[in-house]
């Protein structure tokens, strides 16, 4: 539970952070858009992510869904998606969409090494790039923190061949954001990855401010808490405030009380549905959520 005074805490951190430049664009399609601090280059403030969703077979039905997805996805200023060696063959599925649509150029990579050696990491590595069809990717990062001393230094060998652009880390789950924040502190980093919604909020005491100050992007996992958050509000209204805000469903409002912490770069939710693909896309744009509204989703949902 969020005590008040960290209620509070978060409240003025929030105004700290919406006093400095980020400064918001807008692609083609009007998503807004975010700067990666290490570049200045923008990326949409909404992604999608592969677990589960992409967990299909080539050539079934739903692979074929997922085309339509992907065409939404791109065709609505989409960019940044998410994926794993270990989403059980996610990846191939992605790479294989990818070079069928030919969306590669327009997609930013993000994969993963979960790894326990140098080894088993070089090996992931190749299995990798050959799944997604690609001889490079844009954001290389350490699965939940798994071997990380051993992993991090590897990441950036491959970034320095320009195997990827960028470097990172991820995790799950509130217990991991403390060693999180200790390694950002620590170590120079592109990106992090982690759970940010409004009944997990937590990454907006320390950890979302620290990445705003060590000038490190911010991908949001979990948004819809794995889907317990529609069955918390199933049959309920949105808030009053929704409409004004340009939110027409619960989905938009998990993810745009994401993206509205100034220190989140792009949010990653996954779907194998076209109609929800729509619906989420529909979340990157103006107005984003003022801190009063933050605040009271977090006092609602936690």
């Amino acid at each position: 539970m969020y005590a008040r005074r960290d209620v509070l805490r978060a409240g003025a951190a929030l105004g700290v952070l919406a006093a400095t430049p980020w400064l918001h664009a807008a692609t083609p399609a009007g998503l807004l858009t975010r700067k990666v601090p290490a570049t200045g280059e923008a990326l949409p403030v909404i992604g999608a992510g592969t677990s589960g969703s992409f967990e299909v077979v080539a050539g079934s039905a739903e692979y074929q869904q997922l085309k339509t997805v992907l065409k939404a996805f791109f065709n609505g200023g989409g960019r940044v998606i998410d994926t794993s060696p270990n989403y059980g063959g996610a990846d191939s599925i992605l790479g294989q969409l990818l070079e069928e649509g030919g969306w590669h150029r327009q997609c930013f990579i993000a994969t993963k090494i979960a790894a326990n050696s140098h080894a088993d990491a070089e090996a992931q590595w190749a299995g990798s790039l050959k799944s997604l069809r690609t001889d490079k990717v844009d954001l290389l990062q350490i699965h939940n923190l798994r071997d990380w001393q051993t992993q991090l230094p590897y990441a950036r060998e491959l970034k320095q061949q320009g195997k990827t652009r960028y470097v990172g880390i991820t995790h799950y789950l509130n217990s991991g954001q403390d060693e999180v924040a200790r390694i950002v502190r620590s170590e120079p980093l592109d990106f992090i990855q982690i759970n940010y919604s409004v009944n997990a909020p937590d990454a907006a005491r320390e950890l979302l401010p620290l990445c705003h100050d060590k000038g490190v992007a911010v991908l949001i996992n979990r948004a819809f808490d794995d889907g317990r958050l529609f069955a918390r509000v199933k049959d309920q209204a949105l808030p009053g405030w929704a409409a004004e805000a340009g939110i027409g469903s619960w989905a938009q409002l998990f993810l745009k009380f994401a993206i509205s912490h100034p220190a989140v770069t792009t949010v990653i939710p996954a779907t194998g549905r076209p109609d929800r693909q729509l619906d989420q896309l529909k979340a990157g744009h103006e107005p984003m959520l003022t801190q009063a509204q933050q605040q009271a989703l977090i006092k609602q949902f936690t």
